[in-house]
């Protein structure tokens, strides 16, 4: 094993991890909004080589394709590979591919369909090889995935994006940029249920800094008004949702709405959780996983589901206990780098059994 950095290129983040030796040493998240142009990842990557230094090895997965600044997933699946290439300093950059392993960067257009948003099974591949049964459980700032891992395998039904939306097993709701209207048609308010304004006038992360919950660095992205980040403001935000201002009621009152908020996004990935578990027996003692910036929804959901709760960071090691938090948030970033330093091969091995199959 040598030193090797894991990168998940999403449409709002660019995450990047380094591990050296099967340690992790060095972590980042940065901004890298795709909706508004390829330059704002090409800023993100610039940043992230300063933080995470120089390495011979490159990993790569990505959800960014998805960004609408391209005309379709396979020109994002293309140019997000092309931009990586050019802007990693590497001996070696690989794609992660799904069940076809890690595929060379120039390559990337024979595997459209295994590449596009694969960076949940990135993830769930590496903790079911280290817990035998599981719901994995990862809550980004836009969407949360729920996987079922049983006897070391990934018992996922679906792999697309739309196979999985239609499964359970990604909820497009996340900690910090879903829209309220997305969360909650209506909220308890003075008595009554109150509709809501169907505007972008605030989103999750105004609702859990509210609650005092948001982690630190977890919101990176502008807010919905562009104003300042703090409790005064997100209540200010929240009050618009229900056509008023944050003076018109007392600042328990605004609390008491920003836990209808997370009560019912809880609830929907309750919901999702019992389907996604409806369809394969794990034992009661199998526990749940969280990883991304919602761990605390997750360590919640394990609790309504009666399982046992382990942060994905205790299966890392990692330099430090801070290190070890951001490897956590970045766990797609982080798997690709662990997988492909334990498997340096593999995607060597998954085109000889393709050749083989196609009986060359």
């Amino acid at each position: 094993m040598s030193t090797i950095i894991g990168w998940d290129i999403g449409g709002a983040h660019l995450k990047g991890v380094r591990v050296e030796k099967g340690v992790i040493t060095r972590a980042v998240q940065l901004p890298s909004p795709l909706w508004q142009g390829v330059d704002a990842l090409l800023t993100a990557f610039s940043k992230a080589n300063r933080a995470l230094g120089s390495a011979p090895r490159h990993a790569a997965t990505m959800t960014g394709e998805l960004a609408d600044v391209f005309t379709s997933r396979s020109e994002g699946v293309r140019t997000l590979a092309s931009v990586a290439a050019a802007n990693l300093d590497a001996g070696e950059l690989v794609i992660y591919a799904g069940p076809s392993g890690f595929i060379p960067a120039d390559h990337v257009s024979e595997h459209i369909d295994e590449i596009a948003s694969a960076n949940w099974h990135a993830t769930a591949s590496l903790v079911a090889r280290r817990i035998g049964n599981a719901l994995f459980v990862d809550m980004g700032s836009t969407t949360t995935d729920l996987i079922a891992l049983t006897h070391g395998e990934i018992a996922a039904r679906g792999y697309t994006d739309a196979e999985r939306l239609e499964t359970g097993e990604l909820v497009y709701t996340g900690m910090v940029r879903s829209f309220l209207m997305s969360i909650a048609a209506r909220v308890p308010f003075r008595g009554n249920s109150v509709s809501l304004m169907n505007e972008y006038f605030a989103n999750m992360g105004d609702v859990y800094r509210i609650l005092g919950e948001l982690p630190a660095g977890a919101d990176q992205l502008a807010t919905a008004d562009g104003r300042e980040k703090s409790i005064e403001a997100s209540q200010a935000r929240l009050a618009r949702m229900l056509g008023l201002d944050a003076h018109d009621a007392p600042t328990d009152a605004w609390i008491g709405v920003a836990r209808a908020f997370r009560e019912a996004q809880l609830r929907t990935l309750h919901d999702a959780a019992m389907l996604v578990l409806s369809r394969h027996f794990l034992p009661q003692d199998a526990p749940v996983i969280g990883a991304g910036i919602g761990l605390r929804i997750a360590s919640a959901l394990a609790a309504r589901l009666q399982r046992p709760f382990l942060p994905f960071s205790r299966l890392l090691v990692a330099s430090s206990g801070r290190v070890r938090r951001l490897a956590s948030d970045c766990a797609p970033a982080t798997s690709v780098a662990l997988l492909r330093d334990s498997n340096p091969l593999a995607s060597d091995r998954a085109r000889a059994r393709r050749k083989h199959s196609a009986g060359y």
